[in-house]
């Protein structure tokens, strides 16, 4: 998620808009590549034959920074739109841009799932989604409908990394999104990493309790890398989301990247966040691409600068240092292994492999206890007679 200086991105399609981000002091051009150590990590990988797919506004790919790495897929969000419009590709033009800075070598495979928040069409559905709720979960059911179809045309075209610079904490009143769980489930089950920003939602306001608490999905998926955002003292941006889902951060305040209009703009949020660490996952994989999506979590967040109190719900592991993630491929953990089994063959007793054989009943007990029941019965039926027996009346002196 971003909020660009000028043009803040649509972080869905209905009710979905953050609140304006604070005024920060500007930080240095650049400083998130020093901090991230990218130029050590570019000396070892630069992302070649690794396409990361950007789920987003759309990219210009025209745009000089791109030099031909960026291919168009369709649009699943539609709207009317078109590039060469200022209210098309802001946010994913800017995202696109962060991923090749870090990998330059990379492919970008852009597909449109989301619009920009000067886009008319988001405009129309958030009046919509006002005047009625059930308009307004129906409007978030097409925009997961447009992200789920996203992902799954990113794993089917070749897609290593799927970088999704958006969220929402808004789909929680609008109920499990499915499709989209499957469509994450269906990228995990082809090995295909997904990135996604925490969340644009946090507050550092003591009275604002329940800024904080917001889940946002996709990145609350358990197979997703949630990515905070920091700022250039190493902190969380007051921005950046607070929850148990954040992986791992990554810099994003006044993060300078492409804009859809020509030249370039600062931007800050989790958006920048998890495109940088998507850049970051390229190079891992351009090293070494048998690396699997339990490898890339686990060096990431073994090789991420940690916060001095460990894993935090602020940074999540830590903020990413590409340089020792790119250096620490070429020793990856051991591939995830079922463990093997060294208790008893059978749970209880085991099966059963032919009837039981019981013994024989002893005849005296049936006849004593047949007896008994006959007893009994008539005791009842006499019981019964006797108190139905009509009583004689007096007559009458």
């Amino acid at each position: 998620m971003i909020r660009r200086t000028l043009t803040a991105a649509l972080l869905g399609v209905a009710l979905l808009a953050g609140t304006a981000a604070p005024a920060l002091a500007e930080a240095p051009h650049g400083w998130e590549l020093q901090v991230m150590k990218v130029r050590q990590a570019q000396t070892l990988a630069q992302g070649k034959g690794v396409t990361v797919a950007v789920l987003d506004t759309g990219v210009m790919a025209n745009h000089p920074a791109f030099r031909g790495r960026v291919t168009s897929g369709p649009d699943f969000v539609g709207g009317g739109a078109r590039p060469g419009r200022s209210y098309w590709g802001a946010h994913g033009t800017a995202m696109a841009s962060s991923v090749l800075a870090v990998a330059p070598q990379a492919r970008v495979l852009s597909v449109r799932v989301i619009w920009d928040r000067e886009d008319p069409a988001r405009k129309r559905a958030e009046e919509s989604a006002k005047k009625s709720k059930k308009v307004g979960q129906e409007e978030s059911r097409k925009w997961a409908g447009a992200v789920a179809k996203g992902i799954r045309y990113a794993v089917d075209h070749d897609a290593k990394v799927i970088s999704m610079s958006l969220g929402t904490d808004e789909w929680s009143w609008a109920g499990y999104e499915e499709d989209t769980a499957a469509a994450v489930d269906y990228a995990s089950s082809k090995g295909v990493v997904v990135v996604a920003s925490s969340g644009n939602g946090g507050s550092t306001d003591a009275m604002d309790l329940d800024a904080n608490n917001r889940v946002s999905y996709p990145a609350a998926f358990p197979s997703v890398i949630g990515v905070a955002a920091a700022g250039p003292d190493g902190a969380r941006a007051e921005f950046s989301q607070v929850h148990t889902y954040t992986t791992i951060a990554a810099p994003g305040v006044d993060i300078y990247a492409a804009r859809n209009l020509g030249g370039y703009e600062p931007g800050s949020g989790t958006s920048p966040a998890a495109a940088l660490t998507s850049g970051t996952v390229a190079l891992m994989l351009s090293r070494n691409p048998r690396l699997t999506i339990r490898q890339v979590r686990e060096i990431l967040t073994r090789t991420a600068m940690k916060p001095p109190a460990g894993y935090t719900l602020y940074l999540g592991h830590g903020i990413v240092d590409a340089a020792a993630a790119v250096q620490a491929v070429d020793s990856p953990p051991p591939a995830a292994k079922a463990v093997a089994y060294t208790g008893k063959r059978y749970l209880g007793g085991g099966p059963v492999g032919s009837p039981v054989d019981h013994p024989p009943v002893d005849s005296d007990y049936l006849v004593i206890g047949g007896t008994g029941l006959g007893v009994g019965l008539l005791c009842l039926v006499g019981a019964f007679l006797l108190f139905r027996r009509p009583r004689r009346h007096r007559a009458a002196r």
